[in-house]
């Protein structure tokens, strides 16, 4: 049974109260990315993915995901946890010296759900689109799911990528982009504006579809069913999800500058005190 919308929002509250409590307990870390993609990665992971039980590196006869920004591990983490991958207590290792948690994911500790070393901007779309390939390949006819920043797109590589997707007919690959404008010296636009995205990518061969509320988990299963029906028909589909960052945490949001800081003491009680505890904490 796949979890309600009740239960996806449910679980999305209590993945906020594992960011901001992992980035609290090491003064480290990014919050505001991490925060801005919950509802996303929740509904990827527990209602739209087809996901086998444990974890194999080759993948097959299952859905795959790579996580292109790295650095919101702190989501990417929880939701792995909460998915089942690792146990639950073990996200009090964040980015501690010997964990398996690293600040940005990486794939020598041998955590399950972690496909890639992502912590270079720009690489994960080649990644995905090899593990695309592969499936196939090898006839196996699951899908593909990427998840890159807006300010990530500024790295030459993804371009590479992006035009090779097209030319190669690579259409069961979905790759995301959390359009929410922001990066971490200011907004995309004032560090390099890239104009339009969509036609951008349009431009490449691309299928493109918004999700305008970014953070609805109606709009976002709506917008990534959409998504699947659109693969296997020759063009690579790409997803503008426009996302607030920091959301659900009012004074995160409408503002860069949670993207790498984390909460003291006093910020950490009042943002768990506008996310209140759903499940249970780590």
């Amino acid at each position: 049974m796949k979890p309600n919308t009740q239960q996806l929002s449910d679980l999305t509250i209590q993945v906020r109260r594992d960011i901001l409590r992992m980035v609290h307990a090491v003064n480290s870390g990014h919050p505001g990315g991490s925060l801005g993609c919950t509802e996303f990665l929740v509904t990827l992971y527990q209602n739209i993915m087809d996901r086998k039980e444990g974890f194999d590196m080759n993948g097959i006869g299952e859905d795959l995901f790579f996580l292109s920004n790295g650095h919101i591990s702190p989501v990417f983490y929880s939701v792995l946890a909460r998915s089942g991958y690792f146990p639950v207590s073990e996200l009090a290792t964040f980015r501690l010296l010997n964990s398996r948690l690293q600040g940005h994911p990486t794939t020598h500790e041998g955590l399950p759900g972690v496909r890639i070393a992502s912590g270079s901007l720009g690489q994960g779309l080649s990644v995905a689109l090899g593990a695309a390939q592969a499936k196939k390949l090898n006839g196996d006819n699951h899908l593909i799911y990427s998840l890159h920043g807006d300010g990530e797109l500024q790295e030459g590589q993804n371009w590479e990528a992006i035009m090779y997707a097209s030319a190669k007919k690579v259409d069961n690959i979905i790759s995301t982009i959390d359009l929410n404008g922001k990066q971490i010296d200011g907004t995309t636009d004032e560090v390099l504006p890239m104009g339009s995205i969509r036609a951008k990518f349009e431009a490449f061969g691309w299928d493109v579809l918004d999700i305008e509320k970014g953070n609805d988990i109606d709009a976002i299963l709506a917008g990534l069913n959409d998504a699947k029906s659109r693969t296997g028909k020759g063009k690579p589909v790409c997803i503008l999800l426009h996302t607030e960052m920091g959301n659900g945490v009012d004074f995160m949001m409408h503002t860069h500058a949670w993207h790498g800081k984390a909460p003291n003491n006093d910020q950490l009680a009042g943002a768990l005190g506008q996310n209140i505890s759903t499940l249970a904490d780590y």
